[in-house]
């Protein structure tokens, strides 16, 4: 019997790339699960569910192979920060998140279908941002795509004009907690180059 493949069921190029400098060999088969928003759920529960809903809808068509679905929010207090609809709405998400201490949590669910095995779980990373100038922000707008970003944000692109500090892992920031990712693969059977 053939070992299984690990399909990403995301387009992220952020996840992809994440991934790939960790030394997985994988498939991207982007889920076609609609994200669900909730807010009866915490920030960890609701990106579990749809890491988990978006794995699931990949995996019913490929049994034999392990499936990673993830979601990540950014959120503060109570207030959860998708991706913005447009840049008035990116504008205000990082007005609102300056001068703050905010959290980003990653809802990871790894399945195999077929044995019945899945591995669900949230990591959290705590981000301090800077005071931030209007002019900043204008400028942080025009250079980095926002649109397809949980809290109009990325921390790889001029994070640095934006981030003071983090707590925690820094590709759960950019999309993927790879160093859990990495733990619970190998608790399934898949390793990466490095062992």
């Amino acid at each position: 019997m053939n070992a299984p493949r690990l399909i990403l069921a995301s387009a992220s190029p952020r996840r992809k790339e994440l991934l790939t400098e960790a030394g997985f060999d994988f498939v991207v088969i982007p889920a076609l699960a609609e994200e669900l928003h909730d807010s009866q759920l915490t920030a960890r529960e609701l990106c579990q569910l749809n890491a988990h809903r978006k794995a699931r809808s990949v995996a019913k068509q490929y049994p034999d192979d392990i499936i990673l679905g993830a979601d990540t929010l950014v959120y503060l207090g109570t207030t959860l920060y998708g991706k913005p609809s447009d840049r008035a709405d990116a504008r205000r998400m990082l007005g609102e998140l300056q001068g703050t201490r905010h959290q980003v949590v990653t809802g990871v669910s790894l399945i195999q279908w077929r044995s019945q095995k899945e591995r669900l779980f949230a990591e959290t990373t705590h981000v301090t941002f800077r005071h931030l100038k209007p002019d900043i922000l204008d400028e942080y707008l025009r250079k980095v795509e926002t649109l397809d970003k949980a809290g109009a944000y990325a921390i790889q692109e001029q994070g640095d004009a934006l981030v003071e500090s983090i707590e925690g892992s820094y590709s759960n920031v950019v999309g993927l907690p790879v160093e859990r990712i990495s733990q619970e693969l190998r608790l399934l059977g898949i390793s990466n180059s490095t062992g």
